[in-house]
């Protein structure tokens, strides 16, 4: 019989500081839905190659189904949750809205993630970079092409947002 030791990992999740002790086999996506309650990031294919459990790990995107837990420590993690809120959703979470890039909503988190962490450092794409970027996410529902229209929106709402903050 094989005995683990629980190791407690500190890391920041959604901008706050956590604290939690997890088992060594523990992988980040079981953590962040059972033991924070965070679902928005799904659990689909659990061999990292679908997207829907991408979150960003000090920015970038990571298939939260294959990183353990524990190497998340002194680390930043951001899910969908930590993106918007219901009452304010981010510029991305609002383009997919209005574009009706999503429909059963496993994808989406995922994708949103990914565009966040693009859009970061390159605001202003062209459709070939989406694409390649988004190529990592699989979505059965919706057709392509309007996820990339609402990239796209999203992406020039992004470089609105940040001229309008230069100016400031």
């Amino acid at each position: 019989m094989i005995v683990s030791n629980p190791l407690t990992v500190r890391f920041t999740l959604n901008g706050r500081e956590q604290s939690i002790e997890v088992e060594p086999s523990a992988v980040l996506v079981d953590i962040l839905r059972e033991k924070f309650g965070l679902t928005g990031t799904k659990i689909t294919c659990d061999q990292a190659v679908c997207g829907a459990c991408t979150v960003l790990v000090d920015g970038r995107p990571t298939a939260s189904c294959s990183e353990f837990a524990f190497m998340v420590e002194g680390r930043s993690v951001t899910t969908i949750e930590g993106l918007g809120s219901p009452d304010t959703l981010h510029p991305i979470q609002a383009a997919f809205i209005e574009a009706g890039a999503l429909q059963c909503g496993f994808c989406t988190p995922g994708m949103i993630l990914l565009l966040d962490a693009l859009l970061r450092q390159n605001p202003d794409p062209d459709e070939a970079t989406l694409r390649h970027w988004l190529s990592s996410s699989v979505c059965r529902c919706t057709g392509y092409q309007i996820i990339i229209d609402a990239a796209l929106l999203a992406a020039a709402r992004y470089r609105n947002e940040t001229r309008s903050d230069a100016r400031s």
